[in-house]
Formats: structure tokens, sequence, C-alpha cells
């Protein structure tokens, strides 16, 4: 042993301007119209998740989604594959199948209620913005800084939402070792944060047919973060995705997108004061 300290290099930090990583962010956000995907879910304990799959480590799932805001998420038990639940919203309303309750949620999306039931907490639209993103538009008022931090240098672009008072709507920030997208934080009014979505692990899509997408399209367009997490702090919710297996901008039927109540199921209306049941 030579007792010399290793100095860790870091990464080159590349320049770009506010144009450049705006075309960058909203050439990925315009290009994904449709996603399929196999991924694992891993709930952090104490999340509204694990109420539901806290008797697994982990859980695989097959997620879909398309503009403008469908997305259909079934999630089954390792090994034996049985389904833990199938979930699906519209961008109305949200419904959830847990077999193993013998449960049927059907909520609005406009209308979210936190319950104190972990169950009755499952919606499928939170995941959405983390992987269909919104794109920034030419009215919107966007600045561009730095933030360097012991891990990394990064440009973040803040979206600022207009009006009477001037708030800040979503922050994107890019890690400039390689101008990826590596964090977008969401907020609401008065500056609550309502998501906080870090990426990480860019490749290249499994298969990105490029049908709708503009003449344009980049390789970047044609990638995708195989690793996500997704925290809502005021919904008690973190979950991580790994993603194995993705394909962009296929064709998907809109019936993949619906789920129906099973036979025996219990309905229960999430959000309603009067906690209406039907069997």
């Amino acid at each position: 042993m030579t007792g010399h300290t290793v100095i860790e290099q870091k990464p080159v930090a590349k320049d770009a301007t506010r144009e450049e990583l705006l075309e960058a962010y909203n050439l990925i956000a315009h290009s994904t119209k449709t996603l399929n995907a196999t991924v694992v879910l891993k709930p952090t304990a104490g999340s509204k998740y694990s109420g539901v799959i806290d008797e697994y480590h982990e859980v695989k799932a097959f997620l879909l989604a398309a503009r403008s805001a469908e997305i259909r998420v079934i999630g089954q038990a390792p090994v034996i594959g049985t389904t833990v639940f199938d979930m699906a919203s519209d961008g109305e309303t949200f419904r959830v199948s847990i077999p193993s309750k013998k449960k049927f949620l059907v909520g609005q999306v406009a209308g979210e209620r936190v319950s104190s039931k972990p169950i009755e907490n499952l919606r499928p639209q939170h995941l959405l913005d983390a992987l269909l993103w919104p794109e920034i538009r030419k009215e919107e008022s966007v600045t561009l800084r730095e933030f360097n931090d012991e891990n990394a240098r990064y440009y973040i672009l803040t979206v600022l939402r207009g009006g009477y008072q001037v708030e800040i709507l979503r922050e994107i920030w890019f890690d400039r070792s390689e101008l990826r997208v590596a964090r977008m934080l969401t907020f609401g009014p008065k500056g609550v944060l309502l998501s906080d979505v870090r990426l990480g692990d860019w490749q290249p899509t499994d298969a990105a047919t490029g049908q709708r997408a503009p003449a344009t399209s980049s390789t970047a367009a044609a990638s995708f973060p195989r690793s996500i997490r997704i925290e809502r702090p005021h919904d008690d919710y973190k979950l991580d995705l790994q993603v194995t297996k993705i394909s962009l901008n296929e064709e998907i039927p809109a019936e993949r997108f619906k789920v129906e109540q099973p036979a025996g199921a219990e309905l229960v209306r999430v959000g309603d004061p009067t906690e209406n049941k039907q069997p």
C-alpha cells in the first residue's frame, strides 16, 4: 500500500445556451407520443404504494402511455405472476383494480383527495409527467441558471406561471456532463412541490419507430432513462422505476387502456364524501 489518495476526476461540464436546452427538452417531449414498457417498481417503505405491495420487495409491471393523458399500469407479483394491481387513467377518471383485496377504485383525477387508507391512494396519472413530458410552449417564460454540487454541475431551466402573481411552474435540470435531463420538479400554487422526478441511465430505446416523430428527431429523442425515481411529498408517495424494456411511438389500441370492474369486486368511489360502495 502506497497510501496515495486517488482523486476522482469529474466529467467535463459541457456548455449550452437557454435556446439549445429548450430545443433538446422539447425534441424529446414532442417526439414521444406513446410508450410501451416493462418496468420493475420498487416502493419506498412507508409510501402509499407499499400499502398494496408491501409483501413484495419489487413488482414487475407492464406500462402503456399515450398522449394526451392515457396511461395503464399492470403490476404482477414476482415468480408467480399474479396481478397485484391493474390501473388506468384517461386524464379525467382513474380506475384501479386490486384483485387480492377484491376492490375496484374509481375517482376523478381533478378531485384528488388523500385517503387515510393507503390502498385508496394509488394514482396511475402520477406517472404520466415522468414518462410523457409536457412541452414548454413558446409563450411561456423560461429562465436559465447554473447550479453546482459535490456530485455534478447543472443547468436549470425554470418555467414560470404568469397571471396576477408570477410563480414557478416547473424546473428542468440538465446534467452538464452529458446535457441530459436529470431532474424535473413540478410546483403548484404558492410554491407547493407537487412532484420531484429524478432520471438516470439514459440508453437508446429498444424500438423507436418514429412514425409520428418530426423530421428533426435525433438519437436524443430515441433515448430514454432506465432509472426513474418519482417523489410526491404531499401524497406520501415515493416510487423507483427500473425500465427493463421500452418501445416508443407504437400504435396502441384504445381498448388496451381500459380497466373493467371484475365480477365480485367491491366498487369504491374515491373522494365521494358519502363513501358510496356497491357490490
